[in-house]
Parts: C-alpha cells; structure tokens; sequence
C-alpha cells in the first residue's frame, strides 16, 4: 500500500530519512502541495495494479545528472520568438538559450516582421497564433511573401488552440 506524506510544508532530508527508518521497508512518498497530493492520488487511483505507479521515494545516494551536452549546429543561431505573453517568452527563451541559441523578441506580428528583416542571420520562427495588431497568421503570411524568407522554418505556438487551427 502506498504511503504518501503530506505536511504542508517540505521536509528536509534528515527529517525524510527518519520518517522512512520508522516506516520499515514500505516507501513513503513525501509531497509539500495539496496539487503534488492530489495528483499522486489521481495516479494510484487510475493505476490498473498496486504496482503500477513508481514511487517518487528519493534514492539514497543523490544522482548527479550530467548537464546535457549543447549541439554545435545549435550554438550561436538566432531565434525570434514573436509572443506577447511574458510567460510563454521567459518559457521559450530559458529552453532555447540553455540550447545555444541566441534569442530574439517581438510581441506582435508587425514588430516581428520588422526584427526579422532587421536581423537576415535569423534561423527558426516561432509565431504565437493570438496576437494584439497583428496575429501569428497573418504575420505568418507577409513573411511569406518575402521571397528571402519563403523557406524559414515558421512553427505556430499558442495555449488556446481551437479546432479548426490545425
């Protein structure tokens, strides 16, 4: 059986170690949030055997994880990233410059379209579909009419996708 531990607050690893030492040889899952809770919950729920849901138990011996290796055909390229949600772009362009990438910004079709003919060293495009003044398709469209830019690779980010956008 499962043994999740919630406290409301993170304990820390002696404290965890104790708690596990008096549990014997079941694993305790140790969860700070009612969200880590509940989702815990959900998963041993929906499992179809006991077994089924690994433990989020914390190994004894801590890994360490190599960083992962940057590729060199990433390093130095430039991205636009044309959003205007500040959320998406920290998102986007932590991901991207933890590549090698070097990124570049827009908040709306008509400014990205600028920047990208400002900056012709550009690699990769990717368009928010749901824009202020000018949105991702029809930014999308006036990039390709510009014969320069008729094989830039464009790729269209959004959070609220409708049906009929695929």
């Amino acid at each position: 059986v499962p043994v999740l531990v919630h406290s409301g607050h993170r304990a820390d690893l002696a404290q965890e170690r104790a708690l596990q030492a008096r549990s014997g040889t079941r694993a305790l899952e140790f969860l700070s949030s009612l969200d880590e809770l509940r989702e815990r919950i959900a998963l041993h729920l929906s499992a179809e055997e006991l077994g089924d849901v690994p433990s989020l138990a914390r190994a004894e011996e801590p890994r360490t994880e190599t960083p992962h290796p940057v590729e060199d055909a990433f390093l130095g390229r430039t991205v636009l990233v044309v959003d205007d949600d500040a959320r998406n772009l920290f998102a986007l362009s932590g991901i991207l410059e933890l590549q090698g990438f070097h990124v570049l910004h827009a908040d709306n079709g008509r400014k990205g379209i600028e920047t990208l003919l400002g900056h012709p060293d550009i690699s990769l495009v990717l368009m928010d579909v749901m824009m202020p003044e000018m949105d991702g398709y029809t930014a999308t469209a006036e990039i390709r009419k510009l014969p320069q830019y008729a094989n830039l690779p464009i790729i269209a980010v959004t959070a609220k996708a409708m049906p009929g956008d695929r």
